[in-house]
């Protein structure tokens, strides 16, 4: 089910997300403290010997080193940082926003994970269907991003929305499209520190859902 309309699928910048991405980033976008607590929660939801997903992905995808997994499929738009991707053992290149359409077998992937990726989708629905199609009968989504942004290449209806809006607008996306209701974590997102700017602690934003 359609949630967005045209213009909250609008971006600022509307040029080729592609060619954005060619330079690889091999830089940090989230805090220590943000891929810790991510990594702890990919701890506790992931059973070993899993067949896990990591959508739009870069070259760290916060899975717990200890942790054995049956296989780790990386997607994103940068080869280079893909390939740097160790955990990874396979993936693909494809620009989400063209098309939505996922080359994987129905039930094939336990968990599917979006880091910091929600935010530059213009066609949520149509991905979270395919997310659905995809993940096996007890299959998770985990997706979990903070307050940053390339903000040029986000749509309209995340650039206008507080942090809270955020939240209920990706909740609305899944359960309209395939999902049971999800689990919200929010952590670090009190008000910031305007004495101590350094203690201040990229906010976290987490939703967990199992498909319906």
């Amino acid at each position: 089910m359609e949630v967005l309309n045209n213009y909250q699928r609008k971006k600022p910048d509307e040029s080729n997300d592609e060619e954005f991405y060619s330079a690889p980033k091999f830089v940090y976008h989230l805090d220590a403290n943000f891929r810790q607590y991510l990594s702890s929660i990919y701890e506790n939801e992931i059973e070993e010997y899993s067949n896990v997903l990591d959508l739009m992905s870069s070259w760290d995808s916060y899975l717990p080193k200890g942790k054995k997994y049956k296989k780790v499929i990386g997607h994103g738009l940068n080869k280079q940082e893909l390939e740097k991707n160790k955990i990874l053992d396979s993936y693909w290149i494809q620009n989400f926003n063209l098309n939505q359409e996922i080359p994987l077998d129905n039930e094939s992937i336990d968990y599917c994970l979006l880091v910091a990726a929600w935010q530059y989708l213009q066609y949520p629905e149509n991905l979270t269907k395919e997310i659905a199609r995809i993940l096996s009968s007890q299959g998770k989504i985990i997706i979990a991003f903070s307050n940053r942004a390339f903000w040029h290449k986000a749509p309209t209806i995340w650039t206008s929305s507080t942090e809270e809006e955020r939240v209920k607008y990706v909740r609305k996306v899944l359960i309209s499209n395939g999902f049971n209701e999800p689990k919200i974590i929010k952590k670090f997102n009190e008000p910031p520190l305007k004495i101590f700017n350094f203690l201040n602690k990229d906010p976290f934003y987490c939703l967990i859902a199992t498909k319906e």
